[in-house]
């Protein structure tokens, strides 16, 4: 989920944010609200066999369909522009809908398989999510879309983050971060 989220973040994650569920299970008690646009949501895939942390970028009866890393939503290119380039690669500003977020495209000489995607329309009760990191994420360009039944929660804010490359010092301008 670069550049969003850093190696060594960990985030908060509502539970509550959509549905209310028995605890220790995966069962829903009652729908309490609809993913959205934009979302930052943890998953429990069964077809990964993990857990992962993506943005939802479309929603059930949506049509997706990318083009080397152009994305583009019920026929409607998403507008993006470039922030940065460096190393690891071109950081782009998103705007999907009323929701912004950055994105991070490696070099386009690198040819990567997952840069073009369907066209193909979310099933009732799936969303089609994304991660942050376009060129290096395992997301529904590789799980396909995923049930609202393995959505854990949404998460809006870091709150607390250890460098790894630096003896896990706390990087404390991360804590209790929002997220975009």
């Amino acid at each position: 989920m670069q550049p969003t989220l850093l190696d060594g973040d960990k985030v908060w994650v509502n539970k509550l944010a959509y549905d209310l569920k028995i605890p220790f299970t995966g069962i829903s008690l009652v729908e309490i609200g609809d993913p959205q646009y934009g979302d930052i949501v943890i998953i429990d895939s069964e077809a990964a066999g993990k857990r992962l942390i993506k943005r939802i970028i479309a929603v059930p009866g949506d049509t997706v369909y990318m083009r080397n890393n152009m994305l583009i939503v019920n026929g409607e290119i998403v507008d993006h522009k470039v922030l940065s380039e460096g190393n690891d690669g071109i950081v782009i500003s998103e705007h999907l809908f009323d929701q912004t977020h950055q994105a991070l495209l490696t070099s386009p000489r690198n040819r990567r398989l997952t840069r073009s995607y369907g066209p193909a329309r979310v099933p009732e009760d799936h969303f089609f999510v994304l991660g942050d990191n376009r060129d290096n994420s395992a997301d529904s360009r590789l799980y396909s879309f995923i049930p609202r039944s393995q959505l854990v929660g949404r998460s809006s804010s870091v709150v607390f983050s250890l460098d790894n490359e630096h003896s896990f010092r706390p990087r404390t301008e991360r804590f209790l971060a929002e997220l975009d």
